[in-house]
């Protein structure tokens, strides 16, 4: 797999003067191009159109500073449509505008390329297994938030406290179906997964009886999950599995995830420092 990856790494560079499809990376690394964009997201910090935009942003301030091209000629070069365009890209990312570079011969920012490799550490292992599930109901209450990836996340812990202990208790009383309990369940979240991008939250359970009006619903198609338990400090501990799922599991194993909503089941200590988790992940065997 990380092979494949740098495969598509290498296309990225060769073509950064040229259009990009995500699609064509995908094919080359083998994988879906949901997948793929969820692992370059997981390994590389950054979503991949963020990371193709600075490393053509760091080619264009070299030939800025070179001067054997117009700017325009440069703007036009890298995918801008018009020197406006190009100028506002620029400033985001160095700083400064292309023409007051060009004339002052500042120093600007540089994307490196980037390039990935298998560190092994330690001998620690992820316990998961593969379940096969038929269509299935999530019923509770829903809110649109941010996505946060280190850190309690205010929103959501504003909406859950909002939603009283009487609400909770009656969404709990519905469970009747593996995973047990009230959940955690994501949906609609952006392909980049990037801090501040929105995704749909329910505070819910996975039942077969039928949901209250006042209470909103989701419906998940039939399809295999990758399950991971998980234990320890409280939030950080959830926030490096959700990680290493994406950064150690799939390149390990013949899955890719596919689109779905992520659902997790949360046990707290009674001090609210500790939590044992188990993680539901929708993937596809892979063919190759």
């Amino acid at each position: 797999m990380l092979e494949r990856l740098n495969q598509a790494m290498d296309h990225i560079e060769r073509h950064l003067d040229q259009p990009i499809e995500p699609a064509e990376l995908a094919r080359i690394a083998i994988t879906s191009e949901y997948h793929f964009r969820r692992m370059f997201s997981a390994l590389a910090g950054m979503p991949l159109s963020e990371y193709i935009r600075r490393r053509r942003l760091t080619l264009a301030g070299a030939e800025v500073l070179a001067g054997d091209r117009t700017l325009l000629d440069v703007a036009v070069r890298y995918g801008y449509g018009s020197g406006e365009a190009f100028a506002r890209a620029f400033r985001a990312m160095h700083g400064v505008g292309p023409g007051e570079a060009r004339r002052t011969g500042t120093a600007l920012n540089s994307q490196p390329r980037m390039s990935f490799r298998l560190i092994v550490e330690g001998s620690s292992t992820m316990r998961y297994r593969i379940v096969e599930k038929e269509t299935f109901t999530v019923v509770g209450m829903k809110a649109r938030v941010p996505l946060v990836h280190e850190g309690m996340n205010p929103a959501l812990v504003s909406f859950i406290k909002g939603l009283g202990k009487e609400t909770i208790d009656r969404i709990a009383r519905l469970s009747d179906s593996e995973p047990r309990g009230v959940l955690s369940v994501t949906d609609d979240i952006a392909e980049s997964r990037a801090e501040g991008t929105e995704l749909d939250y329910y505070h819910g359970v996975v039942t077969t009886a039928p949901a209250p009006e006042d209470l909103d619903t989701l419906t998940v198609p039939a399809g295999t999950w990758a399950v991971f338990d998980n234990s320890g400090p409280f939030p950080q501990s959830l926030q490096y599995l959700w990680r290493d799922v994406y950064t150690q599991w799939f390149p390990s194993n013949p899955y890719q995830s596919r689109p779905g909503p992520e659902l997790l089941s949360t046990r707290l200590s009674a001090d609210g420092t500790e939590a044992d988790t188990e993680l539901w992940i929708p993937v596809e065997r892979t063919t190759t």
